[in-house]
């Protein structure tokens, strides 16, 4: 971690400002609607409060960037996580971009894959990707957009994957239009090294 935060993330950082590229910080995770909501809920004194969820098992993945200047882009998607999903969001970020993008990335196994390694390499000119130390989420902005996504959409309450998924882009449409809090995801305690 210390090589990471001393040398490696500084020189991606030095790369990018020269190039005049984007820096961007991607993620996934997933709403799964056989979690407990979060939050509190009230009953009378002496009586355990109760949240009634409709017990249908479903769920929906997410994957999304951040840039430190506010910016958001994400897809939600119902199937699994592939190289095929993780690709075709990279050509959308790269196209949406509209200039060269570094995007800094968890060490998922779909991150690592042969499909993806081959993607990149003729995509070499629009997008590069690098690879953050393994076990250290906490050094990932966008890990703090998954948390706010998770407590602000309450899973266990929708009906189907449909209404779980519009819930979901109804959210993130929301955080794109208040870049502040996009914006403040850097301001986070062990992210902060990202803008310094």
């Amino acid at each position: 971690m210390r090589a990471w935060l001393e040398e490696e993330y500084p020189a991606i950082a030095a790369r990018a400002r020269q190039e005049k590229a984007e820096l961007v910080w991607a993620d996934q995770c997933g709403l799964r609607s056989d979690t407990a909501p979060p939050g509190r809920s009230w009953a009378p004194a002496g009586h355990t409060p109760l949240v009634r969820v409709n017990g249908r098992r479903f769920k929906v993945n997410i994957m999304s960037a951040v840039a430190s200047r506010g910016a958001l882009w994400f897809t939600v998607f119902p199937g699994k996580f592939t190289a095929k999903v993780f690709c075709a969001f990279l050509d959308r970020l790269a196209t949406q971009g509209r200039r060269k993008v570094h995007v800094i990335v968890d060490r998922h196994p779909v991150h690592r894959s042969k499909a993806v390694k081959e993607w990149l390499a003729e995509n070499a000119g629009r997008i590069e990707l690098h690879l953050m130390p393994g076990c250290s989420p906490e050094l990932n902005p966008d890990e703090l957009l998954n948390a706010d996504l998770k407590h602000h959409v309450h899973a266990a309450r929708a009906a189907s994957a449909d209404d779980l998924a519009r819930e979901t882009r109804r959210f993130l449409h929301r955080r794109q239009r208040q870049p502040h809090i996009v914006t403040g995801y850097f301001h986070g305690r062990h992210v902060r090294y990202t803008i310094q």
